[in-house]
């Protein structure tokens, strides 16, 4: 497997980025470099409100993955976490795909490392491995199935009701498919560091504060907290939700960054979420993508995700089976 950067360019070292440049000033910069080099910026709903507003698709990981699957352009700049430019790029071999902040990782997918499901695998070989697409591209290389929080019930509802499952990385959104299908899939001992978080305790706080509201929560989440929720969805799914909804008052229960599209669509309704969108309650990695570190990506074409053929090739097919049944 070979999957790291290219080193910063002799022309990145000597290249003065004036850090003094404004919002608006990047922001005009950044369409202009998008103009010159038929790039795509594609950008989930949990990145910062003005990457969002300079993206030319923002959206969750299933929808995030048919863009990727569809866009024509020459470069593709994923501001996101280091996964889904994994899915960018296996979905697009041709193609340049930039990573603004190569750190920008996922504690979920570093929760299953490649070489420990390989292990497991092998205690269970008869077993089909689905796998949340919060996973790495050596992970997506050893599975039959990606599904996302948004189509894992429907896929998961398409496959054969005696079929032995392992699923991983997220125990949580497992145990809520589960539960949901009536399976009984083996799960992995993964979580996200975000959603599994979130107390039962702080929930019935704001629910005491906010006694109209409706509340609304990601399946990442531990059951003892979904079981208390009006509503269970994907990122997408909360939006669509909230959007239908004769509701005026939400409490969300995901990361606050969705709070930002949300409020953008739904201008007449209140939104809360459980930290008031205290950054110490969001991801970390999402916050790593900001509009001066996407200008340097574009102006110089680089930190750029590099990824072996043969990975690229076996990655690729639990997601082509994913994109055709979903």
């Amino acid at each position: 497997m070979q999957l790291t950067p290219h080193k910063r360019s002799a022309v990145w070292e000597s290249t003065e980025i004036p850090s003094s440049m404004n919002n608006e000033e990047l922001k005009t910069e950044i369409a202009r470099l998008k103009r010159e080099k038929n790039a795509i910026i594609l950008a989930h709903y949990y990145t910062l409100p003005e990457v969002q507003e300079v993206a030319d698709f923002v959206g969750d990981s299933l929808g995030l993955a048919r863009k990727a699957a569809e866009t024509q352009a020459d470069i593709i700049l994923f501001a996101g976490v280091h996964f889904m430019a994994e899915t960018a790029k296996i979905l697009n071999p041709t193609r340049k795909v930039l990573v603004p902040d190569m750190s920008a990782g996922c504690s979920l997918a570093n929760s299953c490392k490649a070489e420990k499901l390989a292990e497991f695998k092998a205690k269970h070989p008869d077993h089909k491995v689905l796998a949340y697409v919060n996973c790495t591209a050596a992970v997506k290389a050893q599975c039959d199935l990606i599904v996302t929080s948004g189509n894992a019930l429907k896929l998961v509802n398409q496959l054969p009701k005696d079929e032995k499952i392992i699923f991983v990385p997220d125990g949580n959104l497992g145990d809520y498919i589960n539960r949901m299908t009536g399976r009984e899939m083996l799960l992995w001992d993964g979580a996200c560091c975000v959603h599994d978080h979130y107390e039962v305790e702080d929930l019935e706080k704001a629910k005491a504060e906010h006694p109209n509201a409706i509340v609304v929560a990601h399946p990442e989440c531990r059951r003892e907290l979904l079981e208390k929720v009006d509503f269970i969805g994907s990122t997408a799914a909360m939006l669509n939700f909230i959007g239908e909804s004769d509701a005026k008052e939400f409490i969300v229960v995901t990361e606050s960054g969705i709070i930002y599209e949300m409020q953008k669509r739904n201008p007449d309704k209140k939104l809360y979420t459980l930290y008031n969108g205290a950054v110490k309650h969001d991801c970390v990695n999402m916050k790593k993508n900001n509009l001066l570190n996407i200008y340097a990506a574009l102006l110089e074409e680089q930190p750029e995700l590099i990824m072996d053929e043969e990975l690229r090739k076996k990655a690729l097919l639990p997601i082509q089976r994913m994109l055709e049944l979903s």
